[in-house]
Protein backbone atom coordinates (compact mmCIF):
# COMPACT_ATOMS: atom_id res chain seq x y z
CA UNK A 1 0.00 0.00 0.00
CA UNK A 2 1.49 3.78 -0.81
CA UNK A 3 1.86 5.71 2.11
CA UNK A 4 0.21 8.84 2.03
CA UNK A 5 1.53 10.42 5.54
CA UNK A 6 3.91 9.70 8.35
CA UNK A 7 2.79 8.54 11.82
CA UNK A 8 3.72 8.55 15.41
CA UNK A 9 5.86 4.88 14.25
CA UNK A 10 8.29 7.06 11.48
CA UNK A 11 10.27 9.67 14.32
CA UNK A 12 11.17 9.30 17.80
CA UNK A 13 10.11 12.37 19.50
CA UNK A 14 12.20 11.96 22.73
CA UNK A 15 13.48 15.70 23.50
CA UNK A 16 11.58 16.95 20.74
CA UNK A 17 8.94 19.88 21.00
CA UNK A 18 5.60 18.53 18.97
CA UNK A 19 2.84 20.95 18.39
CA UNK A 20 0.27 18.87 18.36
CA UNK A 21 -3.45 19.85 16.86
CA UNK A 22 -6.40 18.01 18.89
CA UNK A 23 -9.85 18.44 18.97
CA UNK A 24 -11.08 19.49 22.17
CA UNK A 25 -14.51 21.22 21.23
CA UNK A 26 -16.67 19.70 23.70
CA UNK A 27 -20.62 20.66 25.05
CA UNK A 28 -20.82 23.21 27.52
CA UNK A 29 -23.63 23.65 30.32
CA UNK A 30 -24.66 27.13 29.44
CA UNK A 31 -25.51 27.67 33.39
CA UNK A 32 -22.87 26.61 34.75
CA UNK A 33 -20.03 27.15 31.91
CA UNK A 34 -18.61 23.79 31.86
CA UNK A 35 -17.83 20.88 30.11
CA UNK A 36 -20.58 18.34 30.17
CA UNK A 37 -18.71 15.75 28.56
CA UNK A 38 -15.09 14.66 28.55
CA UNK A 39 -15.23 12.27 24.98
CA UNK A 40 -13.28 14.46 22.94
CA UNK A 41 -10.83 15.28 25.24
CA UNK A 42 -10.37 11.46 26.39
CA UNK A 43 -10.08 10.31 22.67
CA UNK A 44 -6.76 11.62 22.11
CA UNK A 45 -5.25 9.48 25.33
CA UNK A 46 -3.21 7.20 23.08
CA UNK A 47 -1.46 9.86 21.05
CA UNK A 48 -0.83 11.97 24.48
CA UNK A 49 0.89 8.42 26.20
CA UNK A 50 2.92 7.68 23.42
CA UNK A 51 4.12 11.06 23.23
CA UNK A 52 4.74 11.58 26.58
CA UNK A 53 6.47 8.19 27.32
CA UNK A 54 9.00 8.86 24.13
CA UNK A 55 9.70 11.95 26.07
CA UNK A 56 8.96 14.95 24.17
CA UNK A 57 7.75 18.19 24.74
CA UNK A 58 3.79 18.48 23.84
CA UNK A 59 2.57 21.69 22.99
CA UNK A 60 -1.62 21.42 22.52
CA UNK A 61 -3.11 23.50 19.88
CA UNK A 62 -7.25 22.74 20.08
CA UNK A 63 -10.33 25.33 19.64
CA UNK A 64 -13.67 25.28 21.47
CA UNK A 65 -16.68 26.86 20.12
CA UNK A 66 -17.10 29.88 17.79
CA UNK A 67 -16.71 33.51 17.78
CA UNK A 68 -19.75 34.64 19.42
CA UNK A 69 -21.13 31.53 20.16
CA UNK A 70 -22.15 30.84 24.41
CA UNK A 71 -19.82 27.86 24.39
CA UNK A 72 -16.86 30.04 23.31
CA UNK A 73 -14.77 29.81 26.35
CA UNK A 74 -11.03 29.60 27.23
CA UNK A 75 -8.93 25.79 27.30
CA UNK A 76 -8.09 25.96 31.34
CA UNK A 77 -10.86 23.73 32.49
CA UNK A 78 -9.71 21.56 29.40
CA UNK A 79 -6.31 21.54 30.54
CA UNK A 80 -7.69 20.21 33.96
CA UNK A 81 -9.57 17.66 32.41
CA UNK A 82 -6.32 16.56 30.56
CA UNK A 83 -4.83 16.56 33.59
CA UNK A 84 -7.19 13.99 35.45
CA UNK A 85 -7.76 11.76 32.23
CA UNK A 86 -3.72 11.07 32.11
CA UNK A 87 -3.07 11.55 36.01
CA UNK A 88 -0.62 13.99 35.47
CA UNK A 89 -0.11 17.89 35.59
CA UNK A 90 -0.83 20.06 32.75
CA UNK A 91 0.31 23.04 31.54
CA UNK A 92 -1.57 26.13 30.66
CA UNK A 93 -0.88 29.45 29.68
CA UNK A 94 -3.56 32.00 28.65
CA UNK A 95 -1.93 32.90 25.40
CA UNK A 96 -1.89 32.00 21.78
CA UNK A 97 1.88 32.55 19.85
CA UNK A 98 2.87 35.78 22.33
CA UNK A 99 5.43 35.55 24.26
CA UNK A 100 4.00 34.51 27.25
CA UNK A 101 3.43 31.54 25.47
CA UNK A 102 6.55 31.33 24.07
CA UNK A 103 8.34 31.82 26.98
CA UNK A 104 5.95 28.91 28.44
CA UNK A 105 6.84 26.88 25.70
CA UNK A 106 10.85 26.93 25.90
CA UNK A 107 10.79 26.26 29.33
CA UNK A 108 8.88 22.71 28.57
CA UNK A 109 11.19 20.19 30.22
CA UNK A 110 11.05 16.32 28.31
CA UNK A 111 7.57 14.21 29.18
CA UNK A 112 5.77 17.72 29.94
CA UNK A 113 2.99 18.92 28.43
CA UNK A 114 1.71 22.44 28.07
CA UNK A 115 -2.40 23.33 26.46
CA UNK A 116 -2.05 26.97 24.96
CA UNK A 117 -5.18 28.71 25.16
CA UNK A 118 -8.08 28.42 22.51
CA UNK A 119 -7.12 29.13 19.35
CA UNK A 120 -9.53 30.65 17.79
CA UNK A 121 -9.17 33.23 20.15
CA UNK A 122 -6.93 34.61 17.63
CA UNK A 123 -8.13 36.44 14.47
CA UNK A 124 -5.03 34.59 12.43
CA UNK A 125 -6.91 30.75 13.00
CA UNK A 126 -9.64 31.67 10.64
CA UNK A 127 -7.91 34.09 8.17
CA UNK A 128 -9.46 33.26 4.82
CA UNK A 129 -6.11 32.41 2.97
CA UNK A 130 -3.96 29.56 1.32
CA UNK A 131 -1.99 27.79 3.43
CA UNK A 132 1.25 28.89 1.85
CA UNK A 133 -0.42 32.52 2.81
CA UNK A 134 -1.34 31.23 6.24
CA UNK A 135 2.59 30.50 6.86
CA UNK A 136 3.72 34.10 6.85
CA UNK A 137 1.16 35.00 9.48
CA UNK A 138 2.79 35.59 13.60
CA UNK A 139 0.88 32.39 14.55
CA UNK A 140 2.23 29.92 12.23
CA UNK A 141 5.98 31.95 12.16
CA UNK A 142 6.15 31.89 16.46
CA UNK A 143 4.41 28.52 17.11
CA UNK A 144 6.89 26.45 14.53
CA UNK A 145 10.09 28.69 15.50
CA UNK A 146 9.97 27.05 18.79
CA UNK A 147 9.29 23.26 17.60
CA UNK A 148 10.52 20.16 15.43
CA UNK A 149 7.20 18.60 14.73
CA UNK A 150 3.56 19.21 14.15
CA UNK A 151 1.18 15.96 15.00
CA UNK A 152 -2.62 16.15 13.84
CA UNK A 153 -4.72 13.95 15.78
CA UNK A 154 -8.07 16.15 15.21
CA UNK A 155 -9.95 13.76 12.56
CA UNK A 156 -13.31 15.47 13.80
CA UNK A 157 -11.51 18.88 12.57
CA UNK A 158 -9.81 17.79 9.23
CA UNK A 159 -12.67 19.07 6.84
CA UNK A 160 -11.73 22.87 7.76
CA UNK A 161 -8.93 24.90 6.02
CA UNK A 162 -7.83 26.63 9.75
CA UNK A 163 -4.73 27.70 10.30
CA UNK A 164 -3.53 25.36 13.46
CA UNK A 165 -5.17 22.28 10.88
CA UNK A 166 -2.99 23.34 7.06
CA UNK A 167 -0.51 25.68 7.35
CA UNK A 168 2.21 24.04 9.94
CA UNK A 169 2.63 20.99 7.89
CA UNK A 170 4.08 23.20 5.37
CA UNK A 171 6.98 24.56 7.60
CA UNK A 172 7.09 21.55 9.54
CA UNK A 173 7.28 17.41 9.17
CA UNK A 174 3.39 16.69 9.53
CA UNK A 175 2.44 13.72 11.36
CA UNK A 176 -0.60 11.90 11.81
CA UNK A 177 -1.88 11.42 15.40
CA UNK A 178 -3.08 7.48 16.21
CA UNK A 179 -6.67 8.59 16.32
CA UNK A 180 -6.03 10.42 12.60
CA UNK A 181 -4.54 7.53 11.99
CA UNK A 182 -7.10 5.41 12.93
CA UNK A 183 -9.82 7.26 11.74
CA UNK A 184 -8.55 7.38 8.32
CA UNK A 185 -7.73 3.56 8.03
CA UNK A 186 -11.30 2.66 8.81
CA UNK A 187 -13.23 5.59 6.78
CA UNK A 188 -10.99 3.90 3.70
CA UNK A 189 -12.26 0.43 4.54
CA UNK A 190 -15.84 1.10 4.89
CA UNK A 191 -16.36 3.73 2.08
CA UNK A 192 -14.08 2.63 -0.56
CA UNK A 193 -14.12 -1.03 -0.82
CA UNK A 194 -16.61 -2.48 1.54
CA UNK A 195 -17.60 -6.09 2.04
CA UNK A 196 -21.00 -6.51 0.22
CA UNK A 197 -23.75 -6.10 1.38
CA UNK A 198 -23.14 -2.52 2.11
CA UNK A 199 -25.49 -0.31 4.08
CA UNK A 200 -25.38 3.40 4.88
CA UNK A 201 -27.74 4.48 7.54
CA UNK A 202 -28.36 8.42 7.49
CA UNK A 203 -29.95 10.25 10.12
CA UNK A 204 -29.94 13.40 12.27
CA UNK A 205 -30.83 16.73 11.32
CA UNK A 206 -29.16 18.08 8.19
CA UNK A 207 -31.17 17.03 4.93
CA UNK A 208 -28.11 19.03 2.43
CA UNK A 209 -25.60 16.25 3.85
CA UNK A 210 -27.16 13.37 2.65
CA UNK A 211 -27.06 14.33 -1.06
CA UNK A 212 -23.36 14.12 -1.40
CA UNK A 213 -22.80 11.03 0.39
CA UNK A 214 -25.94 9.28 -1.40
CA UNK A 215 -24.43 10.30 -4.95
CA UNK A 216 -21.22 8.84 -4.04
CA UNK A 217 -22.20 5.94 -2.59
CA UNK A 218 -25.07 4.73 -4.54
CA UNK A 219 -23.44 6.27 -7.57
CA UNK A 220 -20.23 4.31 -6.76
CA UNK A 221 -21.98 1.11 -5.85
CA UNK A 222 -19.72 1.77 -2.59
CA UNK A 223 -23.00 1.21 -0.74
CA UNK A 224 -26.20 -0.93 -2.01
CA UNK A 225 -28.84 0.56 -0.05
CA UNK A 226 -29.48 3.48 2.15
CA UNK A 227 -31.70 3.53 5.18
CA UNK A 228 -32.83 7.30 5.58
CA UNK A 229 -34.39 8.02 9.30
CA UNK A 230 -34.90 10.83 11.60
CA UNK A 231 -35.52 14.60 10.36
CA UNK A 232 -34.10 13.98 7.12
CA UNK A 233 -36.51 11.26 6.24
CA UNK A 234 -39.30 12.93 7.26
CA UNK A 235 -38.09 15.82 4.45
CA UNK A 236 -37.40 13.36 1.91
CA UNK A 237 -41.47 12.32 2.88
CA UNK A 238 -42.16 15.71 2.01
CA UNK A 239 -40.19 15.64 -1.32
CA UNK A 240 -41.93 12.50 -2.19
CA UNK A 241 -45.64 13.98 -1.64
CA UNK A 242 -47.06 13.00 1.74
CA UNK A 243 -48.28 15.53 3.83
CA UNK A 244 -46.95 15.90 7.43
CA UNK A 245 -48.81 17.89 8.42
CA UNK A 246 -48.43 21.65 9.25
CA UNK A 247 -46.88 21.71 12.78
CA UNK A 248 -44.57 19.05 10.52
CA UNK A 249 -43.43 20.76 8.13
CA UNK A 250 -43.26 24.36 9.76
CA UNK A 251 -40.48 22.29 11.55
CA UNK A 252 -39.11 21.20 8.43
CA UNK A 253 -38.92 24.53 7.47
CA UNK A 254 -37.63 26.20 10.31
CA UNK A 255 -34.73 23.88 9.93
CA UNK A 256 -34.18 25.36 6.54
CA UNK A 257 -35.16 22.07 4.48
CA UNK A 258 -37.42 23.23 2.06
CA UNK A 259 -34.87 25.02 0.41
CA UNK A 260 -33.58 21.59 -0.43
CA UNK A 261 -36.44 19.69 -1.12
CA UNK A 262 -36.06 20.04 -5.12
CA UNK A 263 -32.35 18.32 -5.05
CA UNK A 264 -34.17 15.67 -2.66
CA UNK A 265 -36.28 15.03 -5.05
CA UNK A 266 -34.17 14.40 -7.76
CA UNK A 267 -32.14 12.14 -5.37
CA UNK A 268 -35.17 10.06 -5.24
CA UNK A 269 -35.86 10.05 -8.84
CA UNK A 270 -32.38 9.41 -9.82
CA UNK A 271 -31.66 6.27 -6.38
CA UNK A 272 -35.17 6.16 -5.26
CA UNK A 273 -35.20 2.17 -5.79
CA UNK A 274 -32.08 1.63 -3.28
CA UNK A 275 -33.44 4.34 -0.74
CA UNK A 276 -35.24 3.02 1.95
CA UNK A 277 -37.86 5.78 3.65
CA UNK A 278 -39.53 4.86 6.60
CA UNK A 279 -43.37 3.06 6.32
CA UNK A 280 -44.44 4.50 9.44
CA UNK A 281 -43.87 7.14 12.40
CA UNK A 282 -44.60 8.18 15.53
CA UNK A 283 -45.68 11.24 17.28
CA UNK A 284 -45.88 12.59 20.48
CA UNK A 285 -49.51 13.70 21.99
CA UNK A 286 -48.85 14.90 25.12
CA UNK A 287 -46.01 12.80 25.65
CA UNK A 288 -47.69 9.73 24.83
CA UNK A 289 -45.84 7.78 22.11
CA UNK A 290 -48.67 6.89 19.15
CA UNK A 291 -47.54 5.24 15.84
CA UNK A 292 -49.29 6.61 12.78
CA UNK A 293 -48.97 4.80 8.82
CA UNK A 294 -47.95 6.98 5.97
CA UNK A 295 -51.33 6.21 4.87
CA UNK A 296 -53.15 8.04 8.12
CA UNK A 297 -51.05 11.24 7.07
CA UNK A 298 -51.29 14.14 8.10
CA UNK A 299 -51.34 14.18 11.73
CA UNK A 300 -50.54 17.88 13.78
CA UNK A 301 -48.72 16.68 16.39
CA UNK A 302 -44.52 16.59 16.25
CA UNK A 303 -43.19 13.54 14.43
CA UNK A 304 -40.86 12.61 17.09
CA UNK A 305 -39.35 9.17 16.12
CA UNK A 306 -40.24 6.01 13.00
CA UNK A 307 -42.58 3.55 14.05
CA UNK A 308 -42.21 -0.38 14.27
CA UNK A 309 -43.27 -1.08 11.15
CA UNK A 310 -40.04 0.98 9.94
CA UNK A 311 -37.64 -0.78 12.83
CA UNK A 312 -38.62 -3.81 11.97
CA UNK A 313 -37.73 -3.28 8.28
CA UNK A 314 -34.77 -1.71 8.45
CA UNK A 315 -33.36 -4.08 11.04
CA UNK A 316 -34.43 -6.98 8.92
CA UNK A 317 -31.85 -5.36 6.33
CA UNK A 318 -29.26 -4.42 8.73
CA UNK A 319 -29.19 -8.39 9.66
CA UNK A 320 -28.46 -9.09 6.07
CA UNK A 321 -25.47 -6.55 5.77
CA UNK A 322 -21.63 -7.29 6.05
CA UNK A 323 -20.65 -3.62 6.22
CA UNK A 324 -22.72 -1.11 8.24
CA UNK A 325 -21.91 2.34 8.10
CA UNK A 326 -24.33 4.79 10.51
CA UNK A 327 -25.17 8.57 11.05
CA UNK A 328 -27.80 10.77 12.84
CA UNK A 329 -29.96 9.25 15.08
CA UNK A 330 -33.72 7.80 14.23
CA UNK A 331 -35.64 10.48 16.71
CA UNK A 332 -35.46 12.43 19.60
CA UNK A 333 -33.67 9.65 21.68
CA UNK A 334 -33.31 12.17 24.42
CA UNK A 335 -36.96 11.28 25.25
CA UNK A 336 -37.67 7.71 26.67
CA UNK A 337 -40.66 7.18 24.60
CA UNK A 338 -38.99 8.48 21.19
CA UNK A 339 -36.19 6.86 21.47
CA UNK A 340 -36.89 3.28 20.46
CA UNK A 341 -36.03 3.77 16.52
CA UNK A 342 -32.37 4.94 17.06
CA UNK A 343 -32.48 2.17 20.38
CA UNK A 344 -33.73 -0.69 18.52
CA UNK A 345 -31.27 0.10 15.26
CA UNK A 346 -28.11 0.27 17.10
CA UNK A 347 -29.27 -2.91 18.46
CA UNK A 348 -29.60 -4.44 14.93
CA UNK A 349 -26.69 -3.13 14.19
CA UNK A 350 -24.86 -4.36 17.26
CA UNK A 351 -26.35 -8.20 16.37
CA UNK A 352 -25.70 -8.03 13.28
CA UNK A 353 -22.12 -9.73 11.74
CA UNK A 354 -20.92 -6.87 9.82
CA UNK A 355 -18.11 -4.22 10.44
CA UNK A 356 -20.01 -1.79 11.84
CA UNK A 357 -19.06 2.24 11.95
CA UNK A 358 -20.72 4.80 13.83
CA UNK A 359 -19.82 8.14 13.39
CA UNK A 360 -20.80 12.07 14.71
CA UNK A 361 -21.51 13.43 18.10
CA UNK A 362 -25.16 12.46 18.50
CA UNK A 363 -24.59 9.40 17.17
CA UNK A 364 -22.01 8.36 19.46
CA UNK A 365 -23.82 10.27 22.50
CA UNK A 366 -26.52 7.93 21.77
CA UNK A 367 -24.55 4.95 21.29
CA UNK A 368 -23.33 5.70 24.69
CA UNK A 369 -26.65 6.06 26.30
CA UNK A 370 -27.77 2.69 25.15
CA UNK A 371 -24.68 1.21 26.52
CA UNK A 372 -23.53 0.01 23.12
CA UNK A 373 -20.06 1.01 22.26
CA UNK A 374 -18.35 -2.55 22.75
CA UNK A 375 -20.93 -3.93 20.33
CA UNK A 376 -19.58 -1.92 17.55
CA UNK A 377 -16.64 -2.21 15.33
CA UNK A 378 -15.38 1.43 15.54
CA UNK A 379 -16.99 4.48 16.31
CA UNK A 380 -15.79 8.10 15.82
CA UNK A 381 -17.02 11.62 17.18
CA UNK A 382 -16.35 13.27 13.95
CA UNK A 383 -19.35 14.86 12.47
CA UNK A 384 -18.58 16.76 9.52
CA UNK A 385 -15.41 15.34 8.50
CA UNK A 386 -17.07 12.00 8.24
CA UNK A 387 -19.53 13.34 6.25
CA UNK A 388 -17.22 14.88 4.11
CA UNK A 389 -15.21 11.82 3.84
CA UNK A 390 -17.85 9.00 3.06
CA UNK A 391 -19.01 11.62 0.55
CA UNK A 392 -16.17 11.03 -1.51
CA UNK A 393 -14.24 15.03 -0.58
CA UNK A 394 -11.37 15.64 0.05
CA UNK A 395 -10.41 17.09 3.67
CA UNK A 396 -8.07 20.03 3.33
CA UNK A 397 -6.28 19.01 6.94
CA UNK A 398 -5.01 15.41 5.45
CA UNK A 399 -4.19 16.96 2.45
CA UNK A 400 -1.71 18.82 4.41
CA UNK A 401 -0.08 16.07 5.75
CA UNK A 402 -0.38 14.08 2.35
CA UNK A 403 1.95 17.46 1.05
CA UNK A 404 4.41 17.25 4.25
CA UNK A 405 4.73 13.82 4.02
CA UNK A 406 5.84 14.52 -0.31
CA UNK A 407 8.27 17.30 0.94
CA UNK A 408 9.60 15.93 3.54
CA UNK A 409 10.01 12.07 2.51
CA UNK A 410 12.21 13.54 0.14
Amino acid sequence: MVKRFYTLDDFDFGGKTVLLRVDFNSPVDLDSGRVSDDSRIRVHVTTFEELVGEGARVVVLAHQGRKGDPDFISLRQHTEILGDILGMSVGFVDDVFGEKAITAIKNLKNGEILVLENVRFTAEEKAKMPPEKLVETDFVRSLSGVADYYVNDAFSAAHRADASLVAFPQVLPAVAGRIMERDVKILDKVSKDPEKPAVYVLGGLKLEDTFAVIRHVLGNDISDRVLVTGLVANSYLLAKGYNLGEVNQSFIEKKGHLEYLSSAKEILAKFGDRIELPVDLAYDNEGKRIEIGLEDLPVEKPIKDIGSRTIEKYSHILQEAKTIVLNGPSGVFEEENFAAGTKMLFEAVAKSQAFSLVGGGHTTAALHRFKLETRISYSTVAGGAFITYISGEKLPAIEALKKSYEKYSK
